[in-house]
């Protein structure tokens, strides 16, 4: 009791400082002058500098910004469903939204991160995590569409995760919460050594990025919280945080806050990637979907998998080892070079930092402090780079720029610190507004950051914004980081909560964007491809309508023979082969959502009507000067009726 009693009370005085903080005005700080709206203006026309991805949080979708003006280009739905498009609601986008636990209609999207080659992000594809349903996703950066969702099986709270390797070999998902593996009806105090942690390795094809869980490495049951690849001299290792070492099922507020220690897990991903091309591992019993969007068909499909390949680390000597690191931590993040791996211990009064090549000789010399469940422990001194000496309180994440610096946010302190690699000594600190979690520097995850530009996302917003009622959304604040010093620029707020974003330059992603979908490429298999192909075809109680949009009308605009209790099939093509010109499609009764369909690319929805009447549908989208009058009717019978099936366009 008196031990709960301490942890509460230590919790108590943290929420008081970054509370307290929070409520104080930002003064001059906060107070944009000229040459810093200056510095965020993007003249009408002009375009900005960078792409910002923006991890939506409890919204499940992906935000795209622009930097510097921070104004928001797109929500693209990924884990969620999205009525402004239809995703998740239309016959095509449905299957994206499988899982082994059926249709799951929302998702919490955490950890953006773009492909690489070489170390460099190189703007073709963007990995997300889901971290309720354990899920990763592929967003194709030349539509901006989600193309491929991956389910993570043995996996919950999928948190260390969506990170990739420096060719993108891998995309990598760590549990965050650890089970019983197989899972099975034990009780939860029994969680000591029978729960386990997964870290899946997921290979990406080079060419088309397509998903495939390699193998899962089964750790011992921690909390595995984020994680990133080495790079450059680190290349073929993996990093992730580790907490509740004490392996506590209840208030780990204090029950995991025990050890003096927790871990970072080094993994050696190439020595475990060729034990399992020599058929190292064992296929296992799992169930978890693979989900597909085609963008020639523009349909997507589900498969559901029925095995993984299981590693045991102890199997492979040599492959897996374990980092003492300050209790708690957050972070892992790694230095453009892949020298050093920073370790943001939340309740450490200093922040860590561990050498990668004093690991490796750690190894070969065999400086071990022991060992849990089989995987050696590491002599703390001896991976030690160096410290960064009282910082902040909270430190969360750290990402770096090309000039030799790292810039770690602290949570309570509601700061960010800006320190150099290798020295260890403090350069800057500027104040966030407020309590700020993640940070990013466009390809501050890679071995060639840009020097420019960071913005920390922060968790409260207080005062930031004219009110709107208790919900806030989130508040981002741009700095530039050029100079010596970090100057505040810009606020700009976030949608959902931000949990890390990943931001490129826009010259990288830009000239691929695809701007239509070629209707001679439409294999969608309700296409017309020309307002001849139009037709309404019955069988039984099933109708499918094959209908065409082009400013400004629908063909057909006038069906009947309709009837109650049927069920109506609108497969609707985008004839216009111009920019910029989707349409939309909504029907009164509709209990699904709108559609609103691309150039040249065909979608579906479906409509039971319960009553009879003439009803209208129509475009959601201002298409056009002669938009109010794109719109159509539909008679529905009585389900008894002998009123023949017919359509038409411009008859009276």
């Amino acid at each position: 009791m008196n031990l709960k009693n301490l942890g509460i009370g230590l919790l108590s005085i943290f929420f008081a400082v970054s509370c307290g903080k929070s409520e104080k005005k930002s003064g001059s700080n906060g107070a944009l002058n000229k040459s810093h709206a200056e510095q965020v203006y993007v003249a009408p026309g002009e375009h900005d500098d960078y792409y910002a991805f923006i991890s939506g949080g409890y919204s499940g979708n992906l935000l795209v910004y622009g930097l510097p003006s921070g104004r928001m280009f797109k929500e693209i739905p990924v884990f969620s469903q999205f009525p402004t498009s239809g995703y998740g609601y239309s016959e095509e986008t449905k299957a994206m939204l499988n899982t082994s636990h059926g249709f799951i209609p929302w998702g919490d999207l955490h950890h953006p991160d773009i492909s690489q080659t070489d170390g460099v992000t190189d703007g073709r594809w963007v990995f997300v995590n889901e971290n309720n349903t354990p899920r990763i996703a592929r967003v194709d950066l030349e539509t901006f569409e989600t193309v491929e969702v991956i389910e993570v099986p043995n996996s919950a709270g999928n948190h260390s995760s969506s990170f990739v390797t420096e060719n993108t070999e891998y995309v990598v998902a760590g549990t965050r919460f650890s089970v019983p593996f197989p899972q099975q009806d034990i009780s939860i105090k029994d969680y000591k050594g029978k729960f386990k942690g997964a870290l899946s390795f997921i290979k990406v094809d080079q060419e088309t990025g397509a998903m495939d869980i390699n193998f899962q490495l089964m750790m011992p049951g921690f909390n595995y919280d984020l994680s990133h690849p080495g790079r450059g001299q680190s290349h073929g290792w993996f990093f992730f945080t580790t907490y509740n070492t004490e392996e506590a099922s209840t208030l780990l507020e204090v029950n995991a806050s025990q050890n003096d220690k927790d871990f970072i897990a080094a993994v050696n991903w190439k020595k475990i990637e060729e034990y399992v091309a020599n058929g190292g591992g064992e296929m296992m019993p799992a169930e978890y979907a693979h989900n597909t969007y085609d963008h020639h068909t523009h349909v997507g499909k589900s498969e559901m998998k029925k095995e993984v390949r299981i590693v045991n680390p102890s199997d492979v000597p040599g492959a897996v080892f374990f980092l003492p690191t300050p209790k708690s931590p957050h972070g892992c993040d790694i230095s453009p070079d892949g020298q050093y791996i920073v370790g943001n211990g939340k309740l450490s009064a200093n922040l860590t930092v561990h050498s990668f090549p004093k690991m490796i000789k750690a190894i070969e010399n065999e400086s071990f402090d022991g060992e849990a469940y089989g995987i050696p422990i590491l002599n703390f001194d001896e991976t030690l780079a160096g410290v960064v000496e009282n910082p902040g309180l909270g430190p969360l994440h750290t990402e770096f720029d090309d000039k030799g610096n790292a810039y770690t946010t602290f949570f309570i302190t509601s700061e960010v610190v800006k320190w150099e690699l290798g020295s260890w000594e403090i350069k800057d600190r500027k104040p966030t507004y407020y309590s700020v979690g993640h940070l990013t520097i466009p390809g501050g995850n890679s071995r060639k950051p840009d020097g420019k530009y960071m913005f920390a996302m922060n968790k409260i917003t207080k005062d930031r914004y004219l009110p709107v009622g208790p919900e806030l959304e989130h508040s981002a604040q741009l700095y530039d980081i050029s100079g010596d010093k970090m100057e505040l620029i810009s606020d700009f707020p976030t949608h959902g909560e931000p949990h890390y974003a990943a931001a490129i330059k826009a010259d990288k992603v830009a000239p691929n964007s695809r701007k239509i979908y070629r209707l001679d490429e439409n294999e969608h298999p309700y296409a017309v491809k020309n307002e001849g192909e139009t037709k309404v075809v019955r069988d039984g109680k099933t109708v499918h309508v094959y209908m065409s949009t082009i400013r400004s009308h629908f063909n057909p605009d006038n069906i009947e023979g309709i009837k109650v209790g049927d069920k109506v099939y609108f497969h609707i093509t985008n004839l216009e082969q111009d920019f910029d010109v989707p349409h939309g499609f909504a029907m009164i009764g509709q209990n699904n959502s709108e559609l609103l369909i691309m150039p040249g690319q065909t979608k579906t929805t479906t409509w039971e009507p319960d009553r009879v009447g003439v009803w209208p549908f129509y475009c959601t989208d201002f298409c056009s000067a002669l938009h109010q009058e794109m719109q159509g009717y539909i008679r529905v019978s009585p389900a008894d009726s002998d009123i023949e099936l017919s359509w038409s366009l411009g008859e009276e």
